[in-house]
This record gives structure tokens, C-alpha cells and sequence, in this order.
């Protein structure tokens, strides 16, 4: 297995990916486009996730296809995201058809950065329908991470955290890539060192190639929390995990299911009751290829490794703003001795 051309979401093709943010603010908005609508489905795993048309996802739901998916800053405020999203998209002609009218599909997901050390005194209405709009708007096959996007305001336990993405090609030639914005109430790293939890599946030095520490740490079993930490609340990973092949609804959640074994290997401890942790799962069909069970299992098993890398180089991809309350990945080991 092979990282992709880009070694982001947009490997996949038929997919387009666009940020728009607010750095006073520190938060903002990632969207991913679909270029035609796209299998999708969505599995939330944390104990306090904020999320909007979540429910059509289910197998059992009529809607099997959506446009773009919203992942955006802002604690439920953030949810008006999708509103500026579904605007962009039906001036484009977009959405399911109900008789004349056509209305985009667009579930989105939020994290908590409110206390990160924005100005959050935005006035009667939030910004991020206007954020959302833009994001569409920007919309394309290359974009940035790190400090971008959903992840420009994103932390993590004695980190900032970001937006990272990653891609996988497998041997038939099928690609599966991962979005992330990583604002976990865990660490990403073995105790207070450089190196990543994700560090096996780490592909061509993308964060640091640091490898495994040469010994394991003694405090590597220890619980690091933002709460442990005494560093600002809130928190939430959010993410979608992306593929060319061919998915039911239901095929689409098992590969969801899957991925989220990507934030376990990433961060830990994951999946908490103050986490909403969610992955959103998309199906283009571009590849025309369908799976059989022993095929999905490659399938799942690279989701869940994709996904490891995608949050480990959102971290390492940060960078400093006025105003931080947490040093970024660099400023915290890019000169320590390890």
C-alpha cells in the first residue's frame, strides 16, 4: 500500500475539498464537495458529538447520496455551516430532486473551540453560515491543513491540534483517504514526547518520521488529558473517511466503524463521554469496483491506518498564531533531542 499523488482526501476522485477560517476568531469551516452525490453514512462513537442531518444517513433511510459534508468550529453555533453550504450549492444547480425544487444534502459536525483564545464576540449571529458559503466556495483539489479550516482553532492535550488528511492506494488499484480535524480531550503522543501514536503506519516521513520511541516510555501508560492538564475545555475529532469503490449505505458505516480504530491508534484515550468523536464515510463509485467481504477487510484495515496518519499530521502540520493558549507540535520538540 501507497500513499496517493496528493496524499489527501482528494485522491478520491470525484471529491473536492475547501476551508475558509477567521484567525481573530480561531475557528472556521472544511467542506467536502461531492462532484456528483455519493454514498454515505456516519458512525459516532463519543459521548457528546453536535451534529446535523446525521439520522438520513442510516441504511434504513430513504436519502442514499449526499452532496458535501460539513465538518466546522463553533460548538453547535457551528452547525449554521451547512446553511451556507446548501446556499452555495443551490446556486449551482444541486440537490435532491422533490418536484421542482432541489435541496442539497449536507450533513454536517462540529467541534468545541470556543475557549481556545479567539475573540468569540461576534454579535447578534455567528459567522459560520458566511464560513460555510466560502468554504464551498473555495472548494478545489488541493488545500491546505495544519492551522486550516476546522482545525485552525483545534487542540489537543498540550498541543494544538489541526486539520490533517491522508491517502491509501491499494494493490487493485482502489483509494481510500481520511479528513480530520483533531481537537481530542487525549494526547497524540507517547507521554510528553515527540513521537506520534501513529507512528507504525507513518508513510515517507509525513510527520516527522520520528518512528517509534527507542525505548518505551515509563509514563507512556499514562492518562493525558486536557482535563488532567488543567488546559482549556472542549474537544471533539471529527472526520470523514473517503473511497473510490463502489459501498452500500450499509457497507458505507461498517468502513465508518472501521476507521474509527484509526482514532484509537491515534490518540488516547479516545472516544470519551466530553469527545463527540464521528467519522463520516463517502462512497464515490468512481473505481466501479465492488467488495466482497475478503476484500473488505484490506478496505477496513487501511481506513483504520489512514485515518492514524491523517490525525497525526493535522498535529505535526500546526503553526503558531497570536493568541495561542498551546505551543504547536514544532515549537514544542522540532529542536528537542529525542
Amino acid at each position: 500500500m501507497r500513499p496517493g499523488s496528493t496524499n489527501s482526501l482528494t485522491d478520491v476522485s470525484g471529491l473536492l475539498v475547501g476551508n475558509a477560517e477567521d484567525h481573530r476568531l480561531k475557528s472556521g469551516v472544511t467542506v467536502v464537495v461531492c462532484d456528483r452525490p455519493a454514498t454515505a453514512a456516519v458512525k459516532i462513537l463519543g459521548g457528546a458529538p453536535g451534529t446535523r442531518e446525521t439520522d438520513l444517513l442510516e441504511p434504513e433511510n430513504t436519502v442514499a447520496a449526499v452532496d458535501a459534508i460539513v465538518l466546522a468550529g463553533g460548538s453547535a453555533f457551528g452547525l449554521d455551516a451547512a446553511s451556507g453550504v446548501q446556499a452555495r450549492l443551490r446556486e449551482t444547480g444541486r440537490g435532491f430532486a422533490v418536484g421542482d425544487h432541489r435541496i442539497p444534502i449536507v450533513p454536517a459536525a462540529i467541534l468545541f473551540d470556543l475557549m481556545n483564545g479567539g475573540d468569540k464576540a461576534w454579535g447578534r449571529y455567528p459567522p459560520y453560515r458566511e464560513l460555510g458559503y466560502d468554504a464551498a466556495q473555495a472548494a478545489a483539489k488541493t488545500f491546505a491543513i495544519g492551522s486550516a479550516g476546522a482545525g485552525v482553532g483545534a487542540l489537543t492535550a498540550g498541543l494544538k491540534g489541526g486539520l490533517g488528511t491522508a491517502s491509501t492506494v491499494l494493490s487493485d488499484g482502489t483509494t481510500i483517504a481520511a479528513l480530520v480535524a483533531v481537537n481530542a480531550v487525549g494526547s497524540v503522543g507517547f507521554g510528553d514526547r515527540g513521537h506520534f501514536l501513529a507512528a507504525p503506519f507513518e508513510k515517507n516521513g509525513e510527520f516527522g518520521g520520528l518512528g517509534l520511541p527507542a525505548t518505551m516510555p515509563q509514563d507512556a501508560d499514562h492518562i493525558i488529558t486536557k482535563l488532567s492538564t488543567h488546559e482549556p475545555g472542549g474537544a471533539t475529532t471529527i472526520a470523514v473517511i473517503a473511497t473510490d469503490a463502489v459501498l452500500t449505505k450499509a457497507e458505507a458505516k461498517r468502513l465508518a466503524s472501521a476507521a474509527h480504530d484509526g482514532f484509537a491508534r491515534a490518540i488516547w484515550p479516545a472516544h470519551t463521554p466530553m469527545d463527540g468523536d464521528l467519522i463520516f464515510a463517502l462512497a464515490t463509485g468512481t473505481s466501479g469496483r465492488a467488495f466482497a467481504d475478503t476484500d473488505a477487510i484490506a478496505l477496513c484495515a487501511a481506513a483504520s491506518a489512514t485515518m492514524a496518519r491523517a490525525i497525526a499530521r493535522g498535529v505535526y502540520a500546526a503553526t503558531p498564531a497570536e493568541g495561542d493558549v498551546l505551543p504547536t507540535w514544532r515549537q514544542k520538540f522540532g529542536d528537542a533531542p529525542r
